[in-house]
């Protein structure tokens, strides 16, 4: 369905007028409020803290030129990339500092049901499209070339929107994300008007799959449906089914989940509708992956997250928070995908409810400049902000691209662990806590002892991940 964003589309005249309409009076209210009003720092929220300063949001507001812009990126074949963050990939947009953009994206495994993910939605329809003559998005991944599942090899799996370019980002500067709306895809099929549909993946890259009882190893996808109204706030499952092997439209068999967007062959499955009854699971839409172009190679496999960001997978990467990210490379080359309706922190089996959405999200440059004696002057990893806390984020290798040298995309699989994910966590609120809040080391690791939660944030993505929240409220009657 045209959004006002197809030229070819015989209504889209008056579909963009609808989607401007539409869009207008939260940008109109949202250019009122005082994120704008203060040069664009997020809300302050309990005891009035942020990470960026009435000093530091002034001069960050002097990169803005003239009024915020609002754009919308549809994802389509030509917008998206798959599998890979890359410093080499043309910008689909260049932006000024302040502006929004409206961004669609796409689950990369809507093939597991494309009845209901896929069919009849022109953007989805174009990214999957796959038969012996065609494909229409063929490199999927970071692999070479010649790979033997094709261009890419499946190295990285997640279908990511843009990049979008930020004028003047330059590295050592901090762009600052905020995530100001997500809404889910709607079905197209006009069978399942209002809905929508995510895909679980209980898969052999999961933490349980070495151990299952009785040793059956087995891969299951539970295909689970949300209200795309907004009327309810949780998902139910619809129905599951065993993986069956998928031989794709080249001949190359798969019995395995070895390769993103097979097209999943339901006359060879055998589906149970009777899972998980009367289970009501809580929606909490976010992006799974989202961040910044790295410098240390061409192409970048999505899985394992880093310093730039990439596939976090923390379920608080959602509508109301902000992200912080170290700019690495000119543009800053800004990507999101892998949307999620819902996901527990680890994400255990493989996957979240992986689920197409639509966000709004405003961009701020804060250039190196103006960092020195702020909060974010050290900042060299992905770091979260919601309205009442801090996020940390711990990697297994908080930069594995260069902690693990030449061979580090085939490294970090083998290498990660929870207890080097947990020491970077530690480390990393350490030194927030006396850097930016000014405590002794001492102070800092008494509080982290009493006051801050560590958590899994996922035991999936080659490189582990380990958060660290700590409440803005306890920090409420501090000065520094």
């Amino acid at each position: 369905m045209c959004l006002g964003d197809d030229p070819t589309c015989a209504a889209f005249a008056e579909h963009r007028l609808r989607y401007r309409r539409d869009m207008e009076p939260e940008r109109r209210a949202f250019l009122k409020s005082g994120f704008v009003a203060t040069g664009g720092a997020a809300a302050w929220a309990a005891g009035g803290l942020s990470l960026v300063s009435p000093a530091l949001a002034e001069a960050s507001a002097q990169t803005a030129v003239g009024k915020a812009a609002h754009y919308h990126l549809p994802a389509s074949a030509e917008t998206v990339h798959w599998g890979y963050f890359s410093k080499l990939l043309k910008p689909q947009i260049e932006i000024a500092s302040g502006d929004f953009v409206t961004i669609e994206t796409l689950t990369h495994h809507a093939n597991d049901d494309a009845e209901r993910m896929v069919a009849g939605d022109p953007g989805a329809e174009s990214v999957f499209l796959w038969t012996k003559d065609r494909k229409a998005v063929s490199r999927r991944g970071a692999g070479p070339d010649d790979a033997k599942l094709g261009p890419g090899g499946g190295l990285g799996v997640h279908i990511c929107t843009g990049p979008v370019a930020v004028r003047g980002a330059e590295p050592g500067d901090v762009l600052e994300v905020r995530i100001l709306d997500v809404a889910p895809r709607p079905a197209a099929d006009p069978k399942f008007k209002g809905l929508t549909f995510g895909s679980n993946a209980a898969a052999w890259w999961g933490y349980h799959y070495n151990d299952m009882l009785e040793g059956q190893k087995r891969e299951v996808i539970t295909i689970y449906e949300v209200d795309a109204t907004g009327g309810r706030d949780w998902a139910k499952a619809v129905y599951s089914f065993r993986w069956p092997g998928v031989t794709d439209p080249n001949g190359v068999a798969h019995p395995t989940i070895d390769y993103p967007g097979l097209p999943v062959d339901h006359t060879k499955t055998e589906r149970r509708f009777d899972v998980l009854k009367g289970i009501r699971v809580p929606i909490r839409p976010h992006f799974g992956t989202m961040g910044l172009a790295p410098s240390e190679a061409d192409r970048v496999n999505s899985i394992p997250p880093s310093y730039t960001g990439g596939n976090i997978d923390n379920w608080r990467i959602g509508k109301g928070a902000t992200l912080y990210y170290p700019v690495a490379v000119p543009g800053a080359l800004f990507s999101v995908g892998d949307p999620h309706a819902s996901q527990g922190d680890s994400e255990l089996c493989g996957t979240a409810i992986e689920c197409s959405l639509t966000g709004t999200f405003q961009f701020i440059l804060h250039k190196k400049a103006d960092l020195a004696g702020t909060s974010l002057e050290a900042l060299d990893f992905p770091m979260i902000e919601t309205k009442d806390e801090w996020v940390l984020s711990g990697f297994s290798y908080p930069n594995y691209l260069r902690d693990l040298g030449a061979d580090a995309q085939d490294a970090i699989f083998s290498k990660s662990s929870i207890d080097l994910a947990m020491r970077d966590a530690f480390r990393k609120m350490r030194q927030f806590l006396m850097h930016a809040k000014g405590l002794t080391e001492d102070e800092a690791i008494s509080l982290m002892s009493i006051a801050v939660d560590f958590g899994i944030t996922q035991v999936v993505d080659g490189n582990w991940g380990v958060h660290a929240i700590v409440k803005k409220s306890i920090f409420s009657e501090r000065t520094v």
